[in-house]
């Protein structure tokens, strides 16, 4: 299996040597066309200049006899081998010597030339074997073509020179592609390396190590991804440590009722003089420990059905001013016992919610249960409710200690409590959110420490 690296490298690699290998056969391409079309310019310039001036002074002369002449001076100018043709194919003039019996309509150029064209051909001389090129351009006498005046050149040092120019090309895209070889071995290590970090971080957190720390090295979707990773090893170890302060809290909460109902059950089985007080007393300790082993275990189960997605509600008409008197009713014995007022207030009239009474006497309950744990005796609860054309607002406002700033944001998360002395599990915040929320409203809270606390919901009508 091809790891990262050597996919990053290998595609940077042929990627660039694609693109070398384009560039380089268009630039050798262009040189070559370059040296070749320039030369096959200036010799047809050269056979042009020397058809016009055949055609001004020897239009009329008799071209075999006048070739020597004409070679002279067509070849006074110029480097390149110069041909006269006749009109019969024959070559009158070499300017490197007679060749005799020879006929040079055999070659592409001098037939243009003929057919009254000019004629340009690339090849082999036949004799020498050397590459040259031949220009041909017609020789015009009253508007007939009387011969062809040819001029050839050796390509022998243009190819040098060409083949040195692609050599240079050739070196320098063998530079370039190794160059690119080392910068993607460099660059894909900035990559690779902190996807190493990355990958040992996550295989020490799948063996439960969640003390992990990846460094962050820049300021990329790595970095990001490595402090996604630090933030998240971070929220296990806190979770981790507010399931183990549940599993101790819930603990302390079964033990501490189990020890009085097993206490009293075993002073109930003596048989004292104040036999039948100690009954009374001991049945009411047991009836109210065991009332509060049912609401742990409720609690339980419903976090349970939360977690699971499976708590449902049973909605009904329901007149939520009713239930905000009940529920004051209910409670009012506890906080006169604690020294605290408890006071309902209520706007008139408040329309109808379709939602669970059950859920929302559990909600409430919660919330005024916790006031009444935080409230100091002389201290004071207000439930209030009123509405509006789209929702019912119920507010639960105490005078009690509050709650700081920093354990604010967490109250709403599972097994979480302020103080792991505070007594309760930590779960029924988060469930009285999660059935404000199934009725579609919002439970949001307001406290400063010193001064009280406010809990708002907010439910749409």
């Amino acid at each position: 299996m091809l790891g990262i690296q050597k996919r990053l490298v290998g595609s940077y690699l042929i990627v660039i040597l694609i693109t070398v290998l384009i560039l380089e056969l268009f630039l050798i391409f262009f040189v070559r066309y370059y040296y070749y079309h320039n030369i096959e310019r200036i010799m047809m310039n050269q056979a042009e200049l020397s058809a016009t001036f055949f055609n001004q002074y020897f239009a009329d002369e008799d071209l075999e006899k006048q070739s020597e002449r004409l070679l002279k001076g067509f070849s006074q100018h110029s480097t390149a081998q110069v041909q006269i043709i006749g009109s019969s194919g024959q070559l009158l003039q070499d300017s490197t010597g007679l060749r005799a019996d020879v006929h040079e309509t055999a070659f592409q150029d001098v037939q243009e030339a003929f057919s009254g064209h000019t004629g340009s051909w690339r090849g082999y001389d036949p004799l020498t074997h050397e590459a040259i090129l031949a220009v041909s351009y017609p020789l015009q006498a009253n508007d007939t073509i009387v011969g062809v005046v040819r001029f050839i050149t050796s390509l022998t040092d243009t190819n040098t020179t060409v083949n040195q120019i692609s050599a240079i090309f050739i070196a320098a895209g063998l530079v370039v592609v190794v160059i690119v070889a080392v910068l993607g071995i460099l660059v894909s290590r900035t990559i690779t390396g902190p996807i190493t970090e990355l990958k040992l971080a996550a295989e020490k957190m799948a063996e439960g190590d969640f003390t992990v720390s990846v460094r962050k090295r820049y300021q990329d979707e790595l970095g990001t991804l490595a402090d996604i990773l630090t933030m998240m090893a971070a929220k296990i170890r806190r979770n981790e440590r507010l399931k183990n302060d549940f599993i101790s809290s819930v603990s302390h909460e079964l033990r501490t009722p189990l020890t009085s109902i097993k206490g009293w059950a075993i002073t109930l089985k003596s048989d004292s003089e104040d036999g039948k007080v100690d009954l009374m007393e001991g049945l009411d300790i047991i009836e109210a420990e065991s009332d509060r082993l049912t609401r742990l275990v409720d609690e339980l189960l419903d976090f349970s059905k939360i977690d699971n997605g499976r708590l449902m509600l049973s909605c009904a008409p329901l007149q939520i001013g009713d239930l905000l008197h009940h529920i004051g009713k209910q409670l009012a014995p506890r906080a006169a016992r604690q020294g605290i007022s408890l006071e309902v207030q209520t706007d008139a009239p408040l329309p109808l919610l379709q939602a669970d009474e059950n859920r929302l006497k559990q909600v409430l309950i919660n919330l005024i249960d916790n006031a009444l744990k935080f409230t100091e005796p002389g201290g004071a609860i207000k439930l209030h409710a009123c509405s509006t054309q789209e929702q019912i607002m119920i507010t639960v406002e105490d005078t009690g200690s509050g709650i700081a700033e920093q354990d604010l944001e967490h109250v709403f998360q599972k097994f979480f409590k302020g103080s792991s002395h505070t007594p309760g599990s930590g779960i029924g915040l988060s469930i009285s959110e999660q059935i404000i929320k199934l009725h579609g409203g919002q439970l949001k809270i307001d406290s400063r420490v010193g001064k009280g606390t406010i809990v708002e919901i907010r439910i749409p009508v």
